[in-house]
């Protein structure tokens, strides 16, 4: 399914849904993080996804980077919890959605770095040097400073 993101543009479609969703930055033992190049929206990001019924954000956290990377992470801090009512994200089958993600700080516990084929066409680590090259959403980009910063504080906004 395709996906439009709008971030603060007036010609923005009206949301008409909120899903709590969850993001998390994984950093390895060499401070690397690790990033997606999504295939919804071609661009790179943190893994993660949507909370299903049943689960705790932090759970949707661990269960979205295993689906997207094939990664065992540990949940180990908050970044923050983004909740900004100028970015929009519309689908192909008219959802517009309304952003609402808690991000997390995480670490690797196991498992193989691979790509799902579904979600995301690679999965990889990357310095913090190197995060400039990318391209990523202004919101995603976001989130990515604030837990690179390692502010003890959660963002929320």
């Amino acid at each position: 399914m395709g996906r439009i993101d709008y971030f603060h543009d007036p010609d923005a479609p009206q949301a008409n849904s909120i899903v709590p969703s969850t993001t998390a930055a994984v950093r390895d033992g060499r401070g690397r993080l690790l990033m997606i190049h999504k295939i919804d929206n071609d661009k790179w990001a943190l893994p993660g996804g949507g909370m299903d019924l049943g689960e705790s954000i932090a759970d949707a956290a661990v269960r979205e980077v295993a689906e997207e990377t094939g990664l065992s992470v540990e949940i180990t801090g908050l970044v923050g919890i983004y909740t900004d009512p100028g970015h929009v994200m519309a689908y192909d089958d008219g959802e517009v959605r309304q952003q609402f993600s808690v991000c997390f700080h995480a670490r690797p516990t196991g498992g193989t770095l691979r790509e799902d084929g579904t979600e995301t066409k690679a999965a990889k680590w990357v310095e913090p040097a190197d995060i400039d090259g990318l391209t990523i959403h202004p919101s995603m980009r976001r989130r990515i400073d604030d837990a690179l910063r390692g502010d003890p504080t959660p963002q929320i906004n």
